[in-house]
């Protein structure tokens, strides 16, 4: 094409709108009640979603945190809330294994925590490790190691719901906090911060023998993960294939990747909440096939006339349908912003109300965009047998 012939029909597309937006915006009612319409299919969507993800977010908090290069498991492990442990001499032989630097025991068990204030019980999680080989990436706890060597003392979360009382502010008042934690009296040494989820409304860090004498002599030779680092220049497989040869079946041995995602199979395909989520999402996505495929079906049959005179001039099909196509692709983007533009609010919301992480997450924001395009192009679809039947004879 030669470039006055472009210029002349970027001219002419910059004047006249597109067919699809002059058809809907010739009604503004209409229009204004199917954005609405869209919106609310993309909150139902994006509330779904977000809670979906915030309960991932929630199971993978100390995942996300691990300072190591290999996780070693029980088999029987689906989830980290579960409890299943192993023996520690088994972290002692997967430490003999040829590329392995240095071998740490990680303890996670849920506790009840008294509130020093309403003497209300909450359930939180406790994390404990050897001081003398930190086992997270966070610098508020590993610049506090010292505390949690004393006797009954743990850094508590940051976090942590309203439930478990205001221990941070308190703290940060200068004032001593003494609570129990399963029965045992402790000492509050210093905050840190992590962050709650749907079953876990705060944390407590603290040392594997503070861990010792809060439940038990009997949990300190169980251990919940193994947190083992590598030489450099070790090859990740060859050293898990190695470990695994010379532990038991008992003992499942992953990458810190391989690690988060077995929690997330958990949590996506065999716990109800996961399920639960992704069917609210499905939910959202039909309200909103429903409510486009009104519109376009209402718009296409209100201009049937204008449509048959257009096949009597010479347009195919296609070019028709390309005009239905247009008017829900301009639907899905203009519903969607308001949609996320009011999600984001309810997020913040939620988030300040119940203290876990809540944000817009760039690939929530990409999923539900195109479940938008494709609900409105579904509807479309759908619609397009209505433009079918346009035929001059019967119109004129």
């Amino acid at each position: 094409m030669k470039l006055p012939a472009f210029k002349t029909l970027l001219d002419k597309q910059s004047q006249e709108p597109p067919l699809g937006w002059a058809q809907l915006s010739h009604q503004k009612i209409r229009l204004l009640v199917a954005l609405s319409g869209i919106a609310f299919a993309d909150i139902l969507i994006f509330m779904q979603l977000g809670f979906r993800a915030m309960l991932f977010d929630g199971a993978t908090l100390v995942h996300n945190h691990i300072q190591g290069d290999i996780v070693l498991i029980s088999n029987r492990t689906k989830t980290l809330l579960e409890g299943q442990t192993f023996s520690r001499r088994h972290l002692y032989q997967a430490a003999a294994v040829e590329g392995v630097a240095s071998a740490s025991p990680l303890y996670y068990s849920l506790a009840r925590w008294v509130n020093p204030w309403k003497k209300e019980v909450t359930e939180i999680a406790a994390i404990a490790f050897d001081p003398a080989q930190p086992v997270l990436d966070l610098p508020t706890v590993n610049q506090q190691l010292e505390q949690i060597k004393l006797p009954n003392v743990v850094l508590f979360d940051s976090q942590s719901q309203p439930a478990t009382g205001p221990v941070v502010q308190s703290f940060n008042q200068g004032k001593t906090i003494f609570t129990e934690i399963s029965g045992r009296r402790i000492r509050v040494g210093g905050i840190f911060t992590l962050g709650s989820s749907m079953f876990v409304k705060g944390h407590v860090v603290t040392s594997d023998w503070n861990y010792l004498r809060i439940f038990g002599a009997d949990s300190f030779d169980n251990i919940h993960a193994g947190i083992l680092t590598l030489k450099p220049g070790a090859d990740p497989q060859t050293v898990i294939k190695n470990i695994q040869a010379r532990l038991p079946n008992d003992v499942r041995v992953l990458t810190r990747k391989g690690f988060k995602e077995h929690e997330l199979v958990f949590w996506s395909s065999e716990h109800p909440a996961g399920t639960i989520f992704n069917f609210g999402a499905t939910m959202g996505f039909i309200v909103g096939v429903v409510i486009v495929y009104q519109v376009l079906y209402s718009d296409v049959n209100d201009h049937l006339p204008e449509y048959a005179t257009l096949k009597a001039m010479g347009y195919s099909d296609i070019s028709l349908l390309a005009v239905v196509f247009q008017e829900a692709i301009i639907l899905a983007v203009l519903g969607f912003i308001p949609g996320a533009a009011s999600s984001i609010g309810m997020y913040a919301l939620l988030g300040n109300l119940t203290r876990i992480p809540l944000a817009m997450r760039f690939d929530v924001a990409s999923q539900v965009f195109i479940m938008t395009v494709v609900m409105c192009l579904i509807s479309a679809a759908v619609a397009m047998r209505k433009l079918h039947s346009a035929d001059p004879a019967d119109v004129f």
